[in-house]
């Protein structure tokens, strides 16, 4: 497919031999535990992609990294899930070193990434069921030169596989309160433990398990302190880490599904018409996405842009669905029961849903929002 084509050449272009290894590995082996494919891509130097060329990453823009993402989810998703958890972390970190928050600490830290292809793992709160999106999953106790931290994170993509983890704290404060901040931890920091957590056979080379802490010590520089506004709407590092996070792990979404609908283009399956609509359908996802990647590019990154980001990641989340059930039933159940590929893309492809925010909580928000309001997801 046209599309999906110029994709792997962006694919090729960033990150060369990248596709064509993991191609040379049947599906199931690169969504298992144990999965060569994070090696792959960090062979590939794929720790920098996004990070701008001053930071001596590879300087992909959001609309390149989109097609990046797609590329390789089409080939190994569960890849594709799990760098993205990378991706947006960085994002945040290049983001505070171009404001005037920044301490000079992430200059160097975006550059060691870069040239050591280091991987980092986020730590928010996805996957607690009631727990909202931004509430910290671990907390801290202060103590000489910064604190002792507690807490878990599960699921956490790259569990086994990062160099640095990204998480929410809970700061104490003097009244008895609370601020959030984001901490980076070395993943071999003393009282760092993974667990295993992800029991699914789907997205399992994602290296989703437990992370837990234990009393690790974090010095006052490894902590980013963000807040939110007046009326409860995230700070701009949140903001833009956010708007990254959704393009990206929708983009990953979208090419488990791009893999299901090439096979029906390429096997004539179904009417000219039936697959037309079927590409229609598939293709308005990645318009969409592509919306939210050249806001990014045009700098609105601010609480609106956030709620435009979010609104086209619910479009293309029902577009998929859509393309997903027409695409196995033009394959038909001879390549359903002939391979174990059509069942696992079909499966796997459920996954954005379960991505923060839930479509319920993000209704009141929303409604608020579209009444003129700030757009709150705390």
């Amino acid at each position: 497919m046209r599309s999906l084509d110029a994709a792997r050449q962006t694919c090729e272009d960033f990150l060369p031999g990248l596709l064509g290894r993991l191609g040379d590995i049947p599906l199931e082996e690169l969504e298992r535990p144990g999965s060569p494919a994070v090696d792959l891509f960090r062979s590939a130097g794929g720790s920098g992609l996004v990070i701008p060329k001053t930071y001596e990453g590879a300087g992909a823009n959001p609309l390149q990294a989109l097609e990046v993402t797609r590329a390789i989810a089409a080939a190994a998703p569960s890849l594709a899930v799990a760098t993205t958890m990378h991706h947006f972390s960085v994002a945040t970190l290049f983001t505070l070193a171009d404001s005037l928050q920044s301490s000079g600490m992430e200059w160097a830290l975006l550059e060691g990434i870069s040239s050591q292809n280091l991987l980092v793992a986020s730590g928010f709160a996805e996957g607690q069921p009631g727990r909202g999106i931004l509430a910290p999953t671990m907390t801290a106790r202060a103590v000489e030169g910064g604190y002792a931290v507690n807490g878990s994170k599960k699921p956490c993509s790259l569990s086994r596989s990062m160099d640095l983890l990204t998480a929410s704290v809970a700061l104490p404060l003097p009244d008895g309160g609370s601020d959030m901040a984001v901490l980076l931890v070395p993943s071999e920091a003393e009282g760092m433990s993974v667990r295993p957590f992800w029991s699914s056979w789907a997205l399992a080379g994602a290296e989703s398990d437990e992370i837990r802490l234990t009393d690790v010590f974090v010095d006052e520089q490894q902590i980013m302190r963000t807040e939110l506004g007046d009326a409860g709407e995230l700070d701009e590092l949140q903001t833009v880490g956010f708007i990254w996070f959704e393009l990206l792990i929708s983009a990953s979404y979208v090419g488990i599904a791009s893999s299901l609908v090439e096979r029906v283009v390429a096997r004539g399956r179904g009417s000219e018409s039936d697959r037309a609509q079927l590409v229609a359908r598939l293709e308005s996802a990645v318009l969409l996405l592509e919306g939210t990647a050249r806001m990014i590019l045009d700098g609105e990154t601010g609480n609106t842009g956030l709620g435009k980001a979010l609104l086209a990641r619910f479009g293309c989340q029902d577009a998929l669905g859509d393309a997903v059930r027409r695409a196995v039933e033009a394959l038909g159940g001879m390549a359903f029961i002939g391979s174990s590929d059509v069942a696992y893309l079909a499966a796997a492809s459920h996954g954005l849903a379960f991505h923060p925010p839930s479509r319920s909580s993000f209704a009141g928000p929303l409604m608020e929002h579209v009444d003129g309001r700030p757009l709150r997801l705390a």
